[in-house]
């Protein structure tokens, strides 16, 4: 079965490489974020929980998040594999994870800090749509405008310079011992996240073949 997690830092294209792979494969591409918004937009016991912290700008504590993942893996979702991308982040949701769907395989995204910092202060989103773009690798066809609704784009606030070195190296400090817990395991694949889309995706693709 293909049961896949995506790790890396924010930034690094595990989103649209999920897409990607989750397309081709044909499961479900589960991404933390959306789990929760739409948890919350179902107004489930879970997402109203989960709710309080969000809107009191708080992470949503391990347990919780698990929980929520856990109830969309145990129905249709989890029956053919799926793709997760941003779950698990710590140590303490892999092991959970472990216990209620052990992975198949895993895949790191490494990627410079530079190189990184340079994505992400490039990068612009359409506060409307949230289509999301790049000034100079994907730019929008008209300068500061979305394609789609001729929206204002905007940087967002995590994108400053700053902002981004904080969340690197959080993602290090967080991560690190998860990275550990599945290479011993035998399941984890390293690969290179620089480079054009299709040049990554076949990087991923080999990753995860048996």
């Amino acid at each position: 079965m293909n049961r896949i997690a995506f790790l890396g830092p924010p930034g690094a294209g595990k989103g649209t490489q999920a897409a990607i792979l989750a397309t081709e494969l044909g499961v479900p591409h589960l991404a933390t974020g959306d789990l929760l918004r739409t948890a919350v937009a179902a107004r489930s016991p879970l997402g109203l929980e989960a709710e309080k912290f969000m809107r009191a700008g708080e992470l949503v504590p391990d347990g919780l998040v698990v929980d929520i993942v856990a109830d969309r893996l145990g129905g249709d979702h989890g029956r053919s594999g799926f793709l997760l991308d941003g779950f698990p982040r710590t140590l303490a949701q892999g092991v959970s994870l472990d216990r209620i769907a052990p992975l198949d395989h895993v895949v790191a995204f490494e990627i410079p800090e530079g190189t990184l910092l340079e994505r992400l202060t490039e990068r612009r989103q359409c506060p409307k749509c949230g289509t999301v773009y790049n000034l100079k690798t994907v730019p929008p066809r008209v300068s500061g405008r979305c394609d789609r609704d001729g929206t204002e784009l905007v940087s967002r606030n995590d994108d400053r310079p700053d902002a981004v070195r904080t969340r690197f190296r959080a993602y290090h400090e967080q991560t690190q011992p998860l990275v550990e817990f599945y290479q011993k395991r035998g399941i984890l694949r390293r690969i290179d996240a620089v480079g054009d889309t299709a040049t990554v995706a076949a990087r991923v693709r080999a990753a995860v073949v048996d």
